[in-house]
């Protein structure tokens, strides 16, 4: 059974594993003159720049008028800029409609993203409001009726606001997800039967019925870390990097994941308490003024937390030098690997 204390640096490695970190070649291309321009895009200081780090990013902080914002730095190796702009106007048009989301910031030119050329690759800078509020960690989220009720209610309100949308601008599709599309380069040739196991879902996930009431464009990344809390409660999302067209209950999985995979296979008394909590309060918010769950949730949960996984340990190879992981995250690679390989998901037993 895990303490709060084993809890807590679980989530420090999950954190890291949620978001991967920067590859270190695209590291030593960011360089402080694009740190600066891209500032001035923005009419920021270099002085006013405090870096707070990022995984597929470069991610920085600044205040204006009392206000805090945030200051993104793009690898175009990440993203387009047909996706990035697909990226803003789905923030827009949430925000527009009501959503609590941390809103983008326009450049002194008038534009939503500028271009930073560099020697390799270029960068994508945009800004966002800084969201107001703090942020729930472990092992705070744990056992939270309240916080499990607000994540249902905030991602009822995005899917239902996602089945009116219209897009302009292209955004790609779950297929596309670069963790997906780069797993061969980075699982290494001993776990060679990852990438089978990753082919047989991908080929099940491919058969699953689309519907406008089960399929749209989703945040593809909320967790504890992607939103902060403030004093009444109330929750604003952040972070639409990761958003893409998938079945909406692949945003219900990654929430729930995050929730049990601090409980390793020692505690799985503890992760069978969790998954009925969070599914008891997550469905009372989500469905909270007549809205419905997305059409087979239920049957299609266990999918998505077995692609999450597998998009994790990617993630890891991806980023660690796991040869000097410590004892925690020896212990989930064990636990995440044995589960991949078996086809089950953190919550077959459940259910």
């Amino acid at each position: 059974m895990y303490n709060a204390e084993q809890i807590k640096k679980g989530n420090e490695n999950g954190v890291r594993m949620k978001g991967v970190r920067m590859d270190q070649n695209i590291k030593l291309m960011f360089l402080d003159e694009h740190a600066i321009e891209g500032a001035a895009r923005f009419g920021v200081s270099p002085k006013e720049l405090t870096f707070i780090g990022g995984f597929q990013n470069f991610v920085y902080s600044y205040n204006r008028n009392h206000m805090k914002y945030i200051l993104r730095f793009t690898p175009s190796t990440h993203r387009t800029d047909e996706g990035l702009a697909a990226e803003l106007e789905w923030i827009r048009y949430l925000s527009e409609n009501g959503l609590a989301v941390s809103d983008s910031v326009s450049s002194i030119n008038g534009k939503d993203f500028e271009r930073i050329q560099g020697n390799h690759i270029d960068f994508y800078v945009t800004s966002f409001r800084y969201a107001p509020g703090r942020k729930i960690g472990y092992p705070e989220c744990l056992d939270n009726p309240v916080l499990y009720e607000q994540c249902g209610r905030l991602t009822g309100r995005l899917h239902e606001l996602s089945k009116r949308y219209k897009q302009k601008a292209n955004r790609h599709t779950w297929e596309c997800n670069e963790y997906l599309l780069q797993a061969k380069h980075y699982i290494p040739a001993e776990h060679l039967p990852i990438l089978h196991a990753l082919d047989e879902l991908k080929r099940h996930l491919s058969s699953l019925r689309v519907t406008t009431d089960n399929f749209g464009l989703i945040h593809g990344d909320i967790n504890v870390g992607n939103f902060m809390v403030d004093e009444s409660g109330e929750l604003t999302l952040f972070d639409f990097d990761e958003c893409q067209y998938s079945w909406y209950v692949e945003d219900i999985a990654i929430q729930l994941y995050y929730l049990l995979y601090v409980f390793g296979e020692d505690s799985k008394a503890e992760r069978k308490l969790q998954y009925e909590l969070f599914m008891k309060h997550f469905e009372r918010g989500y469905t909270e003024d007549g809205r419905q769950m997305p059409d087979g949730w239920k049957d299609q949960l266990e999918l998505f937390l077995r692609l999450r996984e597998i998009i994790v340990v990617v993630g890891m190879h991806r980023s660690w030098d796991l040869s000097q992981a410590d004892g925690w995250t020896r212990d989930f690679l064990s636990d995440s690997r044995m589960r991949i390989l078996n086809g089950i998901s953190l919550i077959d037993e459940f259910q």
